[in-house]
């Protein structure tokens, strides 16, 4: 089968992104990607294996190696080269975090020579900043999920990420404040490794939008309780 040719769907699922995937247990995951690869699987007629990993950068490795048959990133050309994207099921917002005393005040104040930006290693926002920011300097954490832990020991200027996964990361921790709107829009799409051939990337293509049109993308992020996302628009 194209996509499943151990027998099994491997699914690689990223638990750096807490608006898609959490951890379950020792080694297990749920969330919004895990409930989409649990119903294709289901339609292939096969086992779902999770590939769960704590990157998106090890996701992206993940698929285009094959070790995984698909995966939910952010769509971004970088990562284009080995895997096919399919549309995007899911808008995220990207978001800035600052000390109080900061005299950064909205986005556009961010890129100066002065600022350091911490940004998670491989994540969408390191890709996207990498090409955008012309003058402020960027600081990679090992992960998303250690972006705010690192701004902080590193005493550094803007931390960058899921506007979510900042604002519970800065939760308790006095003298932060998130900036006014957003930075940029993450577009997660699907994706399966483009040496699996046009018709599996068109096959998950369609599945992707079958899944927003029928309510399926916006069931999951109701049922995880995920604010602050969106049902993408019809690819």
């Amino acid at each position: 089968m194209t996509f499943a040719p151990t027998g099994k769907l491997r699914a690689a699922i990223n638990l750096g992104n807490p608006i898609l995937a959490h951890a379950v247990g020792v080694g297990g995951a749920g969330g919004v990607s895990v409930d989409l690869a649990r119903e294709f699987a289901r339609r292939l007629g096969v086992d779902l294996e999770l590939v769960v990993v704590d990157t998106a950068g090890k996701s992206v490795d993940a698929v285009a190696t094959e070790r995984a048959d698909i995966g939910f990133f952010a769509i971004d050309p970088a990562r284009g080269a080995d895997i096919a994207f399919t549309a995007p099921y899911v808008l995220i917002e990207g978001s800035y975090l600052v000390h109080d005393a900061s005299p950064i005040r909205a986005n556009e104040d961010v890129d100066r020579a002065a600022h350091r930006v911490v940004v998670g290693k491989g994540s969408a926002y390191d890709l996207f900043l990498t090409r955008e920011l012309r003058q402020a300097q960027i600081v990679r954490a090992p992960s998303s999920p250690a972006v705010v832990p690192t701004f902080l020991e590193q005493g550094a200027d803007v931390a960058a990420g899921v506007r979510q996964q900042l604002e519970a990361d800065a939760r308790g921790k006095p003298g932060l404040r998130l900036l006014d709107g957003r930075f940029m829009v993450i577009r997660q799409a699907m994706g399966v490794p483009k040496s699996r051939g046009e018709e599996a990337a068109s096959y998950l293509a369609a599945f992707v939008e079958e899944m927003k049109a029928g309510g399926f993308v916006a069931d999951a992020l109701r049922r995880h309780g995920i604010e602050g996302a969106s049902v993408a628009p019809p690819g």
